[in-house]
């Protein structure tokens, strides 16, 4: 999606001096660079449920676990899509703070489902490779958690302690 048709006099996005064309435009961008990973990651769970070793390995229980975890990535590539396909269908000349927000929001909604569904995978990787669900659950929580702290807590703990510093 491109915003060069975008009036040069755009408003500023923030305090940062970006405009909000520019702002725009990184979001988009970092949406474009998630999608591809997203997507081979769902191609590669699609393929897992026609390999023989699926059934095999996996119980009607962990079938259903890799099922929640496919459509917890299939929820967020579609996330991390509605921002393009909004723009192009009702603001395909124009960006707006209001769509800013939006697709901030919605790339950023994107993470919690694909770190759900990373982990339910992770999970049934670790299980069947250890033979041990106790440490199956346990290396696909550690994921899950890494993958919350990364992208939910330390970006919150960064806006905190900055604003702590700004004060002093």
């Amino acid at each position: 999606m491109s915003v060069s048709a975008i009036p040069a006099a755009s408003a500023r996005a923030g305090g940062g001096g970006e405009s909000l064309k520019d702002a725009v435009q990184q979001t988009l961008d970092e949406a474009r660079m998630v999608q591809p990973g997203i997507q081979a990651l769902f191609g590669f769970q699609l393929i897992a449920v026609f390999n023989d070793g699926f059934q095999r390995h996996l119980s009607e229980a962990e079938q259903a676990v890799h099922l929640v975890a496919l459509v917890l990535v299939t929820i967020a590539i579609a996330l991390v899509m509605t921002p393009a396909a909004y723009h192009r269908q009702m603001q395909p000349r124009q960006v707006t703070q209001a769509f800013l927000i939006l697709a901030s929001r919605f790339v950023s909604g994107a993470l919690l489902p694909l770190a759900a569904g990373l982990a339910l995978d992770v999970h049934l990787v670790a299980r069947v490779i250890t033979g041990s669900l106790p440490i199956g659950l346990v290396v696909g929580g550690s994921v899950f958690a890494i993958l919350i702290g990364l992208w939910f807590v330390y970006p919150q703990w960064d806006v905190v302690r900055r604003g702590r510093g700004a004060k002093r």
